[in-house]
């Protein structure tokens, strides 16, 4: 592909959705093209293999500045006790299908056995960013956990509340922030739970104590904040059941780079 790369047209691509296309096509016929590339995005990821990496760097390659975007920090009063408390009593769980439900601490999880991956954060808004991320593989803990038979996705939900709306019903709020991925992308040796960041713990900008790092994926699927994890056999029950809070929001599912 001559002039850019398969990962820059797909960034293009999503970043011409957030910029407005009505110039280029009716919403129908918009809609049309934006799944299309998702489609080929998911199929070139499955046919050059599950372990396929992303590209990873030097230390010397890391960027000066790591934008932090999104949520700058979750003002909901859980996170903000666990903030005041420095996340000693925070606990992530591990639930839904699973033969063995887990919660483990913040210690708990920087004793497990890690990777670090110095990756490229490609935004859909258009710029990117080089970082060095260590954590836990997801497939590690998912193993330990003991999925069953009938798990399909994997849920990630967080701390932040991005338009303040109340719980109805019992249902997960639109509002929270969520992501999700398929068990592929979960067992992806890059697929990591981060909970430090260029050699240090992850700041709350970057999304303490933890976060997603899903590296062949934009960056609105590297979820912040994360308070629990999720396996379950469908999406219905969380958002409005297309994935992810964005993707909630007409974003792609996959996102795939």
């Amino acid at each position: 592909m001559s002039g850019m790369s398969r990962r820059g047209l797909f960034t293009a691509g999503s970043g011409l959705l957030l910029a407005g296309c009505d110039q280029l096509a009716s919403p129908g016929k918009l809609k049309t093209i934006v799944q299309s590339a998702e489609a080929a995005s998911l199929r070139w990821q499955r046919l050059v293999g599950r372990d396929a990496l992303a590209p990873e760097f030097s230390a010397a390659d890391l960027s000066p500045v790591f934008k932090v975007n999104g949520t700058r920090e979750p003002m909901e009063a859980d996170y903000q006790r666990h903030k005041a408390e420095n996340f000693a009593n925070w606990r992530l769980a591990i639930t839904g299908l699973v033969a063995n439900p887990m919660t483990l601490g913040l210690d708990e999880l920087r004793r497990l056995p890690t990777r670090t991956q110095i990756t490229r954060h490609d935004c859909v808004e258009g710029w990117s960013a080089i970082g060095q991320w260590t954590g836990v593989p997801l497939g590690l803990l998912l193993k330990a956990a003991g999925m069953r038979t009938d798990a399909r996705y994997v849920v990630f939900r967080c701390a932040d509340n991005y338009g303040g709306e109340v719980s109805k019903g019992g249902a997960q709020s639109k509002s929270i922030y969520y992501e999700s991925t398929d068990l592929v992308d979960a067992f992806h040796p890059q697929t990591i739970l981060a909970h430090s960041m260029n050699g240090a713990p992850l700041s709350v900008g970057h999304g303490a104590p933890v976060r997603m790092r899903i590296e062949r994926q934009l960056g609105y699927k590297q979820a912040k904040y994360v308070m629990g994890i999720d396996v379950v056999s469908s999406l219905a029950g969380y958002g409005s059941g297309k994935g992810g809070y964005w993707e909630d929001r007409g974003y792609e599912w996959y996102a795939g780079i």
